[in-house]
């Protein structure tokens, strides 16, 4: 897959929370505009690299639209652009500064795993055969 053909949403593929996120993601996506993978696959990490990301890094949420990649408060809202209404509104978040959103997404980042749980494999879920061609 061409990275330009669909906007990418990279997730810690044993966080239930995370798991969650691309799933709630799928369902208000009606025109398939994302196509997911996991942080730890071959190829998050390869995506990431491209990126001048750290590959070491899980607690994030990456969003790579248009050869541009967007890191925790800041992918969520843009993700949220472009999800059925009323999902769009949440942009106006963008208003509050990056500082201020990123403290709130580091706080559930650095909780997630206790308040939600995680895959004691350390494996990705496989996803369902209706949106297994949305997963790398």
């Amino acid at each position: 897959m061409k990275q330009s053909d669909h906007s990418i949403v990279l997730v810690d593929g044993v966080c239930h929370f995370c798991q969650g996120a691309a799933r709630f993601i799928i369902k208000r996506d009606p025109k398939g505009t994302f196509h997911f993978g996991s942080l730890q696959s071959e190829q998050g990490q390869k995506l990431l690299r491209a990126g001048g990301l750290s590959t070491d890094q899980l607690d994030t949420f990456v969003l790579i639209e248009d050869g541009m990649y967007y890191t925790r408060s800041t992918a969520a809202l843009r993700i949220a652009r472009h999800l059925r209404f009323p999902y769009p509104l949440a942009y106006v978040f963008i208003l509050v500064p990056r500082f201020i959103r990123n403290a709130v997404y580091n706080w559930v980042a650095r909780n997630r795993y206790r308040w939600f749980g995680k895959d004691e494999e350390d494996q990705c879920q496989i996803p369902p055969p209706e949106i297994r061609q949305r997963f790398f």
